[in-house]
């Protein structure tokens, strides 16, 4: 068969021989069409990623989506043959937050696919059948493989609970903003404000749905019903907050660096602001993901900027992070097998 990426330390990678995996008892074999590349893997590739969130040597790869080809005992036979997406929490299943559904939460320790685990920089990849979703018949693969970044923000979008004409605004006009700007069109808002740093991502703003697109540098409103901060960048939060009317809802779900600068409490508790955090994606937003995806509400295709094979993969994560403004979302794609 073709090769799997293997990242043996930071900085140190190498193409193996893949062979599949079978699926044991509760597992799915997939056939991987595509993986995408995000921050969280430059920072494995670094070695800045931090202690107990990643294990060396590891093959990365937790965005993805492929083919259901065999399945373990205990799975049904009918998901064989299935286009799927999966998330990449390893939860546990029995603690009191996996119980709730809060799985991101889960209490027995991480592991997460891509991490702790294999991920999807291979031709296929074994996993428990109940993190899959699947996907209907006639899905963009392609498209599909940027589904996990738009579970994150379904999170948001869930817990932001925008109503049918609410004014509402998304700050960052990344991967992440966009897909925003998307699910936040789908509640009809009355209005919706895209802030950003580059003038350049207004056009792609208003294809998806703004009426009204600013940079941060110019006067911005501070009436908004609901903010999505999606930057992460050392004041996207504050500038998130300032936009809100009082008692506004924010939802955070950019990671700054460390000594970014913090909400005033102050301000949070005079104007009553409702705020939430996101990290991860429970069941409940890649069920939604894939609900507003197989509508048609969803288009992550744009998005895509650069296809390589997975030998390119040291190419791929330099493109990721060049700054270049041309640079979208990174897939690779496994070499055929012979």
């Amino acid at each position: 068969m073709s090769g799997a990426v293997v990242v043996e330390a930071p900085g140190a990678y190498r193409l193996v021989p893949h062979e599949p995996r079978e699926p044991g008892p509760g597992e799915a074999l997939v056939r991987v069409h595509a993986a995408g590349i995000c921050g969280s893997d430059r920072e494995v590739w670094q070695g800045n990623r931090p202690e107990g969130y990643v294990r060396y040597p590891l093959t990365p790869g937790h965005e993805w989506s492929g083919t259901v080809e065999r399945v373990g005992a205990g799975v049904p036979a009918s998901l064989a043959g299935r286009k799927v997406v999966g998330e990449g929490f390893r939860n546990c299943q029995v603690c009191d937050r996996c119980h709730a559904g809060e799985t991101t939460l889960c209490t027995a320790g991480y592991e997460e696919t891509g991490f702790t685990q294999p991920g999807a920089m291979a031709p296929t990849l074994t996993l428990p059948a109940r993190l899959l979703h699947p996907l209907p018949d006639d899905a963009d693969l392609t498209a599909a493989a940027l589904l996990e970044p738009a579970a994150c923000i379904a999170a948001a979008a869930l817990k932001a609970n925008a109503r049918p004409g609410e004014r509402v605004a998304v700050v960052g006009t990344g991967t992440l903003g966009m897909f925003a700007v998307q699910f936040l069109r789908a509640a009809s808002p009355g209005e919706l404000l895209v802030v950003g740093t580059r003038g350049d991502r207004e056009a792609l703003s208003r294809q998806y749905g703004a009426t009204a697109f600013r940079t941060k540098d110019q006067l911005l409103p501070d009436d908004f019903d609901v903010v999505i901060e999606t930057a992460g960048s050392a004041d996207a939060a504050r500038t998130a907050a300032a936009l809100l009317r009082r008692g506004g809802r924010l939802v955070l779900t950019g990671i700054p660096a460390p000594g970014a600068d913090g909400l005033d409490p102050t301000d949070l508790v005079v104007r009553q602001l409702e705020v939430h955090t996101v990290f991860g994606a429970p069941p409940d937003a890649w069920a939604h993901t894939v609900r507003v995806f197989a509508a048609g509400l969803l288009d992550p295709r744009p998005l895509v900027t650069h296809e390589l094979p997975l030998a390119e993969f040291p190419e791929a994560i330099e493109l990721v992070g060049s700054g270049d403004p041309k640079v979208g979302k990174v897939l690779l794609h496994p070499d055929p097998a012979p």
